[in-house]
């Protein structure tokens, strides 16, 4: 990968952050979103600097109802470009093969969560030749992304967070401000919101994820097995329009 200038740091805002990426890698930039409580912060603020960007969902087919409708909605709001990254096999043919597996202790689910999110989305990441990758993780969710920096490299391509330093009360100040539409599910106490079958409601003294993965574990894959040794398609790139 080309040596990049003035990388970005806890002190860039986030706006500087996507104009730099935009600056750095044109036409090979996607984003992430989850349409989760907060990820219409991230799209705002995104699709204002670069229309039209390809904004990649995870679809596990296990979503909450209110979560498509919620898509449906911000897909209208931001006229996203959205890409919808998918099992080649439906739910319920994959459960008729594999069991519930979320069900099945431990290593049941992170081999549901493998399959679900994380393959398809390396997949399409690979078929597009990514260069960059904008998402909208914080060093405030989890004991893993606490160590994260806003640009790091990631098997070849460059992964960036221009929301990395902000908090839950930043995040619901910004939506306020913009007058954003919010998640259905937030009113009934889902701070995080994942798949229908391992997401409970979080109560007041609990961590905003603590109601993911039914509470066994802070991350699907997603973030961390982009790091791993598992031989799911290799992403090569190199960046455009830097040094």
């Amino acid at each position: 990968m080309a040596m990049q200038r003035n990388i970005p740091s806890d002190t860039t805002p986030a706006s500087g952050v996507i104009d730099w990426s935009l600056q750095q890698y044109l036409d090979r930039l996607v984003m992430t979103t989850s349409f989760g409580v907060h990820s219409a912060v991230l799209l705002d603020l995104v699709t204002g600097v670069v229309p039209g960007i390809p904004v990649l969902f995870v679809d596990t087919g296990f979503h909450f109802k209110e979560t498509y409708t919620y898509a449906d909605e911000l897909t209208e709001r931001f006229s996203l470009n959205l890409v919808v990254c998918q099992s080649d096999v439906s739910p319920a043919w994959w459960v008729a093969r594999h069991g519930e597996l979320w069900q099945e202790g431990d290593e049941g689910l992170d081999e549901y969560d493998r399959m679900r999110k994380v393959v398809p989305l390396r997949r399409e990441m690979a078929k597009r030749g990514v260069a960059a990758w904008l998402s909208g993780v914080r060093r405030s969710q989890t004991t893993f992304r606490e160590s994260l920096q806003v640009v790091e490299d990631r098997r070849g391509f460059s992964k960036i967070h221009p929301l990395l330093s902000w908090t839950d009360q930043d995040m619901e100040q910004y939506l306020s401000d913009h007058d954003l539409p919010r998640h259905p599910l937030q009113a009934e106490g889902y701070a995080s919101i994942g798949d229908h079958t391992t997401t409970l409601p979080s109560s007041g003294d609990e961590s905003g994820r603590s109601g993911r993965f039914m509470g066994k574990k802070e991350e699907c894959g997603i973030h961390t097995l982009l790091d791993g040794e598992e031989p799911v398609p290799e992403i090569v790139i190199s960046a455009q329009g830097g040094e």
